[in-house]
Protein backbone atom coordinates (compact mmCIF):
# COMPACT_ATOMS: atom_id res chain seq x y z
CA UNK A 1 0.00 0.00 0.00
CA UNK A 2 1.26 3.10 -0.76
CA UNK A 3 0.58 6.32 1.90
CA UNK A 4 -0.48 9.79 1.62
CA UNK A 5 0.35 11.65 -1.07
CA UNK A 6 0.74 15.80 -1.72
CA UNK A 7 0.77 16.84 -4.96
CA UNK A 8 2.11 19.96 -5.59
CA UNK A 9 1.52 23.13 -8.26
CA UNK A 10 2.07 26.73 -8.83
CA UNK A 11 -1.57 27.14 -7.49
CA UNK A 12 -1.64 25.04 -4.29
CA UNK A 13 -1.47 21.40 -2.94
CA UNK A 14 -3.91 18.32 -3.91
CA UNK A 15 -3.93 15.49 -1.42
CA UNK A 16 -4.26 12.00 -2.65
CA UNK A 17 -4.05 8.13 -1.21
CA UNK A 18 -3.51 5.03 -3.57
CA UNK A 19 -3.97 1.35 -2.14
CA UNK A 20 -4.72 -1.58 -3.46
CA UNK A 21 -3.62 -3.93 -5.92
CA UNK A 22 0.35 -3.23 -6.89
CA UNK A 23 0.56 -3.05 -10.47
CA UNK A 24 -3.53 -3.37 -11.00
CA UNK A 25 -5.46 -1.21 -13.53
CA UNK A 26 -5.75 2.19 -12.47
CA UNK A 27 -9.39 3.11 -10.93
CA UNK A 28 -9.70 7.19 -9.52
CA UNK A 29 -12.59 8.02 -7.61
CA UNK A 30 -13.41 11.35 -7.86
CA UNK A 31 -15.75 12.93 -5.48
CA UNK A 32 -18.43 15.12 -5.58
CA UNK A 33 -18.94 18.92 -4.29
CA UNK A 34 -18.55 19.87 -0.56
CA UNK A 35 -17.20 15.82 0.33
CA UNK A 36 -13.61 14.43 -0.06
CA UNK A 37 -11.54 11.07 -0.65
CA UNK A 38 -12.86 9.84 2.42
CA UNK A 39 -16.53 9.87 1.10
CA UNK A 40 -15.25 7.34 -1.49
CA UNK A 41 -13.41 4.49 0.94
CA UNK A 42 -16.06 2.08 1.10
CA UNK A 43 -16.31 1.93 -2.66
CA UNK A 44 -12.23 2.20 -2.56
CA UNK A 45 -12.39 -1.04 -0.19
CA UNK A 46 -14.22 -3.41 -2.69
CA UNK A 47 -11.46 -3.05 -5.47
CA UNK A 48 -8.49 -3.10 -3.69
CA UNK A 49 -8.38 -6.86 -4.58
CA UNK A 50 -8.85 -6.21 -8.87
CA UNK A 51 -7.16 -2.57 -8.84
CA UNK A 52 -4.89 0.05 -7.78
CA UNK A 53 -6.78 2.58 -6.35
CA UNK A 54 -6.40 6.75 -6.05
CA UNK A 55 -8.26 8.34 -3.89
CA UNK A 56 -7.89 12.50 -3.78
CA UNK A 57 -9.13 15.41 -1.91
CA UNK A 58 -10.46 17.86 -4.79
CA UNK A 59 -9.08 21.17 -4.69
CA UNK A 60 -10.49 22.96 -1.91
CA UNK A 61 -11.82 20.41 0.16
CA UNK A 62 -10.65 18.36 3.27
CA UNK A 63 -6.62 17.84 3.48
CA UNK A 64 -6.25 19.97 -0.52
CA UNK A 65 -7.59 22.93 2.05
CA UNK A 66 -7.08 25.89 1.85
CA UNK A 67 -6.49 26.79 -1.94
CA UNK A 68 -6.28 29.71 -3.69
CA UNK A 69 -8.54 28.65 -6.60
CA UNK A 70 -9.42 29.34 -9.50
CA UNK A 71 -12.38 26.40 -8.88
CA UNK A 72 -13.38 25.60 -12.16
CA UNK A 73 -13.77 22.20 -14.28
CA UNK A 74 -10.60 22.84 -16.17
CA UNK A 75 -8.42 23.80 -13.46
CA UNK A 76 -9.70 20.40 -11.50
CA UNK A 77 -8.54 18.23 -14.57
CA UNK A 78 -5.02 19.70 -14.55
CA UNK A 79 -5.06 18.94 -11.05
CA UNK A 80 -5.68 14.88 -12.27
CA UNK A 81 -3.28 15.06 -14.51
CA UNK A 82 -0.85 15.56 -12.38
CA UNK A 83 -1.86 13.04 -10.02
CA UNK A 84 -2.10 10.45 -13.01
CA UNK A 85 1.52 10.99 -14.03
CA UNK A 86 0.87 9.69 -17.35
CA UNK A 87 -0.77 6.47 -16.36
CA UNK A 88 -3.84 5.40 -18.25
CA UNK A 89 -6.78 5.27 -15.96
CA UNK A 90 -10.52 4.48 -15.42
CA UNK A 91 -12.27 7.44 -13.83
CA UNK A 92 -15.46 6.80 -11.47
CA UNK A 93 -16.97 10.24 -10.80
CA UNK A 94 -19.51 10.36 -8.07
CA UNK A 95 -21.82 13.88 -8.99
CA UNK A 96 -19.68 16.91 -9.50
CA UNK A 97 -17.17 14.61 -9.94
CA UNK A 98 -18.34 13.00 -13.28
CA UNK A 99 -17.90 16.04 -14.88
CA UNK A 100 -13.91 16.00 -14.32
CA UNK A 101 -14.00 12.62 -15.20
CA UNK A 102 -15.89 13.35 -18.61
CA UNK A 103 -13.77 16.65 -19.25
CA UNK A 104 -10.64 14.70 -18.36
CA UNK A 105 -12.14 11.96 -20.78
CA UNK A 106 -12.30 14.76 -23.82
CA UNK A 107 -8.79 16.06 -22.96
CA UNK A 108 -6.64 12.49 -23.12
CA UNK A 109 -8.19 10.54 -25.14
CA UNK A 110 -6.45 7.08 -24.95
CA UNK A 111 -4.90 7.49 -21.95
CA UNK A 112 -8.35 7.13 -19.90
CA UNK A 113 -9.74 3.71 -20.56
CA UNK A 114 -13.17 4.05 -18.81
CA UNK A 115 -15.64 6.47 -17.28
CA UNK A 116 -18.28 6.02 -14.84
CA UNK A 117 -20.57 8.95 -13.91
CA UNK A 118 -23.24 8.71 -11.08
CA UNK A 119 -26.03 11.11 -10.56
CA UNK A 120 -23.58 14.46 -12.61
CA UNK A 121 -25.18 17.46 -12.54
CA UNK A 122 -25.60 19.01 -16.01
CA UNK A 123 -26.73 22.43 -14.21
CA UNK A 124 -25.61 24.84 -17.30
CA UNK A 125 -28.58 23.23 -19.10
CA UNK A 126 -32.03 25.38 -19.14
CA UNK A 127 -34.14 22.14 -17.79
CA UNK A 128 -32.20 21.68 -15.12
CA UNK A 129 -34.07 22.95 -11.82
CA UNK A 130 -32.79 25.70 -9.93
CA UNK A 131 -34.01 23.98 -6.60
CA UNK A 132 -31.44 21.46 -6.46
CA UNK A 133 -28.77 21.76 -3.25
CA UNK A 134 -26.19 23.20 -5.90
CA UNK A 135 -28.36 26.01 -6.57
CA UNK A 136 -29.17 26.85 -3.54
CA UNK A 137 -25.43 26.91 -2.18
CA UNK A 138 -24.49 29.33 -5.37
CA UNK A 139 -27.32 31.62 -4.34
CA UNK A 140 -26.04 32.07 -0.67
CA UNK A 141 -23.31 33.95 0.10
CA UNK A 142 -19.85 32.72 0.51
CA UNK A 143 -19.68 32.54 4.31
CA UNK A 144 -23.16 30.53 4.21
CA UNK A 145 -22.75 28.61 0.89
CA UNK A 146 -21.74 25.51 2.70
CA UNK A 147 -24.51 25.08 5.35
CA UNK A 148 -27.35 26.00 2.96
CA UNK A 149 -25.73 23.04 0.69
CA UNK A 150 -25.74 20.58 3.23
CA UNK A 151 -28.97 21.35 5.21
CA UNK A 152 -31.01 20.97 1.23
CA UNK A 153 -28.86 17.99 1.17
CA UNK A 154 -29.12 16.25 4.24
CA UNK A 155 -31.77 18.09 6.43
CA UNK A 156 -31.40 20.57 9.05
CA UNK A 157 -31.66 18.05 12.01
CA UNK A 158 -28.58 15.66 11.13
CA UNK A 159 -26.61 18.92 10.24
CA UNK A 160 -27.48 20.45 14.01
CA UNK A 161 -26.47 16.81 14.94
CA UNK A 162 -23.47 17.12 13.30
CA UNK A 163 -20.35 17.54 15.55
CA UNK A 164 -19.03 21.44 15.41
CA UNK A 165 -15.63 20.44 14.19
CA UNK A 166 -17.41 18.91 10.86
CA UNK A 167 -19.46 21.78 10.66
CA UNK A 168 -16.68 24.15 10.65
CA UNK A 169 -14.49 22.13 8.24
CA UNK A 170 -17.90 22.13 5.76
CA UNK A 171 -18.27 26.06 6.47
CA UNK A 172 -14.57 26.61 5.24
CA UNK A 173 -15.36 24.87 1.77
CA UNK A 174 -17.83 27.53 0.80
CA UNK A 175 -15.61 29.09 -1.48
CA UNK A 176 -14.55 26.07 -3.57
CA UNK A 177 -18.30 25.05 -3.49
CA UNK A 178 -19.45 28.42 -5.04
CA UNK A 179 -16.34 28.43 -7.08
CA UNK A 180 -16.93 24.86 -8.76
CA UNK A 181 -20.81 25.32 -9.59
CA UNK A 182 -21.32 28.74 -10.09
CA UNK A 183 -18.63 27.75 -13.28
CA UNK A 184 -20.56 24.84 -13.78
CA UNK A 185 -23.64 26.71 -14.19
CA UNK A 186 -22.07 29.50 -16.67
CA UNK A 187 -21.36 26.47 -19.72
CA UNK A 188 -20.49 23.04 -20.40
CA UNK A 189 -17.09 21.56 -19.03
CA UNK A 190 -16.83 19.58 -22.16
CA UNK A 191 -18.65 18.42 -24.97
CA UNK A 192 -20.26 15.00 -25.49
CA UNK A 193 -19.37 14.90 -29.47
CA UNK A 194 -15.41 14.57 -28.46
CA UNK A 195 -15.62 12.23 -25.37
CA UNK A 196 -14.96 8.73 -27.45
CA UNK A 197 -14.47 6.75 -24.19
CA UNK A 198 -16.90 4.30 -22.91
CA UNK A 199 -18.99 5.81 -20.19
CA UNK A 200 -21.50 4.20 -17.64
CA UNK A 201 -24.36 6.78 -16.42
CA UNK A 202 -25.38 5.83 -13.51
CA UNK A 203 -28.21 6.79 -10.75
CA UNK A 204 -29.95 5.23 -8.42
CA UNK A 205 -33.72 4.69 -8.79
CA UNK A 206 -34.47 6.31 -4.87
CA UNK A 207 -32.61 9.47 -6.01
CA UNK A 208 -34.08 12.76 -7.36
CA UNK A 209 -35.90 12.43 -10.80
CA UNK A 210 -33.57 15.04 -12.44
CA UNK A 211 -30.62 13.09 -11.56
CA UNK A 212 -32.29 9.76 -13.46
CA UNK A 213 -32.71 12.76 -16.52
CA UNK A 214 -29.52 14.01 -16.17
CA UNK A 215 -27.92 10.00 -16.48
CA UNK A 216 -30.71 9.60 -19.44
CA UNK A 217 -29.47 12.59 -21.31
CA UNK A 218 -25.71 11.29 -20.84
CA UNK A 219 -26.26 7.58 -22.08
CA UNK A 220 -28.63 9.08 -25.53
CA UNK A 221 -25.45 11.39 -26.42
CA UNK A 222 -22.35 9.96 -25.88
CA UNK A 223 -21.37 7.63 -28.57
CA UNK A 224 -20.52 4.95 -26.30
CA UNK A 225 -22.57 4.50 -23.24
CA UNK A 226 -24.64 2.23 -21.10
CA UNK A 227 -27.23 3.50 -18.86
CA UNK A 228 -27.34 1.41 -15.19
CA UNK A 229 -29.67 1.65 -12.79
CA UNK A 230 -28.56 0.70 -9.44
CA UNK A 231 -31.57 -0.37 -7.36
CA UNK A 232 -32.66 0.81 -4.07
CA UNK A 233 -29.69 3.53 -4.11
CA UNK A 234 -30.31 7.29 -3.50
CA UNK A 235 -27.44 10.10 -4.61
CA UNK A 236 -24.71 8.52 -2.33
CA UNK A 237 -24.54 5.11 -3.54
CA UNK A 238 -21.35 4.78 -3.36
CA UNK A 239 -21.48 4.80 0.37
CA UNK A 240 -25.01 3.22 1.05
CA UNK A 241 -24.44 0.53 -2.23
CA UNK A 242 -20.89 0.17 -2.74
CA UNK A 243 -20.82 -3.47 -3.52
CA UNK A 244 -23.40 -2.70 -6.00
CA UNK A 245 -21.43 0.06 -7.40
CA UNK A 246 -18.23 -1.47 -7.85
CA UNK A 247 -20.14 -4.86 -9.29
CA UNK A 248 -22.03 -2.62 -11.83
CA UNK A 249 -20.58 0.70 -11.99
CA UNK A 250 -16.39 -0.03 -11.97
CA UNK A 251 -15.53 -3.68 -12.78
CA UNK A 252 -17.05 -3.55 -15.63
CA UNK A 253 -14.75 -1.18 -17.50
CA UNK A 254 -12.03 -3.78 -15.48
CA UNK A 255 -13.10 -6.70 -17.74
CA UNK A 256 -12.99 -5.17 -21.02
Amino acid sequence: MQGAQHHSSDEGHIFSEEAGLVGGPLVVLIHGSLDRSAGMLRLSRQLHDVARVLRYDRRGYAKSWPHPGPFSVAHQVEDLCGLLAGRAAVLIGHSYGGNVALAAAQSLGQQITGVTTYETPLSWFDWWPGTTAGAIGVASDVDDAAEAFMVRLIGLERWNALPERTKTERRREGEALVGELSSLRQSAPWEASLISTRVLCGYGNRGSAHHADGARWLDSNLSDSSLVCIDGAGHNAHMTHSAEFSRLLVQPHLEV
